[in-house]
């Protein structure tokens, strides 16, 4: 299940008077689009597309900054409808998950079709967001079956169906497969699923190494992977990729505070915190620098790690200009272990850090624009 523009579509909800406008969730000017309604997709607007190039697209639009505590509480509350069908789901991301119903027809009297479709009715009634359902016989093809009919769309691909489905789709439908690796297929002559058959496994492992294995299976439709609901989370991070390269220090600043929130934001939502906060960034030369910093306590609180990920971007920042940021937290524990002692360097942490959680309950009580942090304009 995969929510349908889920940041614009609460907005839209919370302001009934946006439900017919262009919606553009993002900073100031300056800022990128974290995500866009569909009204606003048709004229072109992009998630990570500059604001300025969003706007000249779509200059009627009506900007948005991000409450990502609300966000969380919704995700929340549909996590919660999902445990009512199946304790097997894997979480992708704040409003992406996948649920194995194998098994519970027996246990619903229906179908797992009809517990899907009866799940997005009740988002939509209880809670005012849409979703879109990919039905299918394993992850790979649900995943792709969910973006076929966005938005409010419900798609399926069975089984006996599957390698005709794939014969003449693009491999760029596979996950994971961005503008580089496509690239690379490109260069051998694989453009499609067809193409992609026409190589045996030995020649695949050959030319791409261990992504080869993966790619022979997924040519045909196959994918043992299993919805891993106690598979532990290893980290939780976000980046984005620039349309234009920058070393801009106040653009790279307030893509470190916004994704530090968000960060926070799945921190807060799956009751974790981290140990570790890592800086991303790729040059224009497609080379990668990682950076890491320990912290004395786990944290979840979004001030920690912008404050570290600023820190690190510090010793970085002439190596730009950058093409990709990324901000995460790893190490993780439940967050009853979070920010216990305070840091005995900045005394000032510990207040910050109860400013930001009162924050966080005024937005969630009053609104969005109750409080905004000048930062999160930049």
């Amino acid at each position: 299940m995969d929510c349908d523009a889920f940041y614009a579509s609460v907005e839209k909800r919370d302001n009934p008077d946006l439900a017919d406008k262009p919606v553009i969730i993002g900073g100031g000017r300056r800022g990128v689009v974290s995500t866009a309604c569909y009204i606003a997709r048709i004229r072109g607007v992009r998630s990570a597309m500059p604001m300025f190039k969003a706007l000249k697209l779509c200059p009627d639009a009506v900007i948005v900054k991000p409450r990502m505590d609300v966000y969380s509480e919704v995700s929340r509350q549909i996590r919660q409808m999902m445990q009512d069908l199946t304790p097997a789901i894997q979480p992708l991301s704040l409003d992406e998950a996948f649920l194995d119903l194998s098994g519970t027809q027996r246990l619903h009297g229906a179908a797992p079709a009809r517990m899907m479709a009866h799940l997005v009715r009740r988002m939509k009634t209880e809670l005012g967001v849409t979703g879109s359902i990919g039905l299918s016989h394993n992850k790979f093809l649900a995943k792709i079956a969910s973006d076929l009919d966005k938005p409010h769309g419900f798609a399926v691909i069975g089984k006996e169906e599957t390698e005709a489905f794939l014969e003449h789709k693009p491999v760029n439908l596979i996950w994971g497969v961005g503008a580089s690796a496509a690239t690379s297929l490109e260069a051998a002559g694989i453009r499609t699923f067809c193409d992609l058959r026409r190589w045996d496994k030995q020649a695949l492992a050959e030319r791409f190494g261990s992504m080869g294995d993966r790619l022979f299976d997924l040519a045909r439709g196959r994918d043992s992977r299993r919805v891993s609901q106690d598979e532990p989370i290893k980290s939780i991070s976000n980046e984005t990729t620039f349309n234009e390269d920058t070393s801009d220090p106040d653009i790279l600043d307030g893509h470190i505070w916004r994704m530090a929130e968000k960060v926070s934001a799945r921190c807060k939502a799956r009751g974790l915190a981290g140990r570790v906060v890592t800086l991303k960034l790729k040059q224009s030369d497609h080379r990668l620098i990682t950076r890491r910093v320990s912290l004395r306590d786990a944290t979840q609180i979004a001030d920690t790690i912008y404050r570290n990920a600023r820190n690190l971007m510090g010793g970085e920042q002439r190596k730009g200009p950058f093409r990709l940021l990324g901000v995460g937290l790893s190490d993780l524990c439940a967050d009853s272990m979070a920010d216990l002692t305070g840091d005995l360097l900045d005394p000032d942490a510990r207040r910050r850090a109860q400013a930001e959680r009162a924050a966080d309950e005024i937005r969630q009580k009053f609104g969005k624009d109750a409080i905004i942090k000048g930062r999160a304009l930049r």
